[in-house]
């Protein structure tokens, strides 16, 4: 809604100099902008929802820390190492944190319990793809949520670069395509190593 009222100025020229100095303010904390791609799909918005598979670290390099302290989403963040709960519980007091195999989840459960919309607006698995726990989790919730639930933004770590595990990347396309999402950026880059697709749900977000 900010930058399509900066559009509906007179002054054209001012326009590009608001919307350069509204972007340049932004500090980003994804490793690849991820949550750039987000904020910028939804229009910065804010009291989103998301949920977060492979959370790790609360703040560094965190895709979600960026939407829940500045812009007040509130999520699941999931992740299966016990050492990280107390430091969600710290910096993350927004979101509710699951210590858990994510491909074992009752995700359904959960989404009901916290009240989430049926139109999510961000999902991450980022897990480990060489024990299968991706393509897994990914199927957990196709099996499980994704006939009922939709999420506007998805970005998916597929990790190519360090081999072919358990054919990752091509199933997990098939699920998002048969679903109805729009792979718009495949093969996502970090230090030249292609590792992540990003979709949207073009029902959420206008193409």
């Amino acid at each position: 809604m900010f930058i399509q009222n900066l559009f509906k100025r007179k002054n054209s020229k001012d326009n590009v100099i608001r919307i350069r100095r509204f972007y340049n303010k932004i500090k980003y904390n994804g490793q690849s902008l991820q949550d750039k791609f987000v904020l910028e799909n939804l229009n910065f918005k804010r009291n989103g929802f998301f949920i977060e598979l492979g959370a790790n670290e609360p703040k560094r390099n965190n895709n979600t820390y960026i939407l829940e302290k500045n812009y007040h989403w509130k999520g699941i963040l999931v992740d299966y190492d016990k050492k990280y709960l107390e430091s969600y519980k710290k910096h993350r007091k927004n979101s509710f944190p699951i210590i858990e195999d994510a491909s074992k989840i009752n995700y359904s459960y959960y989404l009901k319990k916290l009240n989430f919309p049926q139109n999510i607006d961000y999902l991450q698995i980022d897990l480990d793809v060489t024990n299968e726990s991706t393509l897994k989790s990914l199927k957990r919730l196709d099996d499980t949520v994704m006939s009922e639930y939709k999420f506007a933004t998805v970005t998916f770590e597929h990790d190519i670069y360090r081999g072919n595990y358990f054919n990752t990347r091509e199933e997990s396309r098939k699920i998002f395509q048969k679903r109805g999402y729009k792979l718009v950026f495949p093969d996502v880059s970090h230090s030249g190593n292609k590792y992540e697709d990003w979709y949207v749900h073009p029902d959420i977000v206008k193409l």
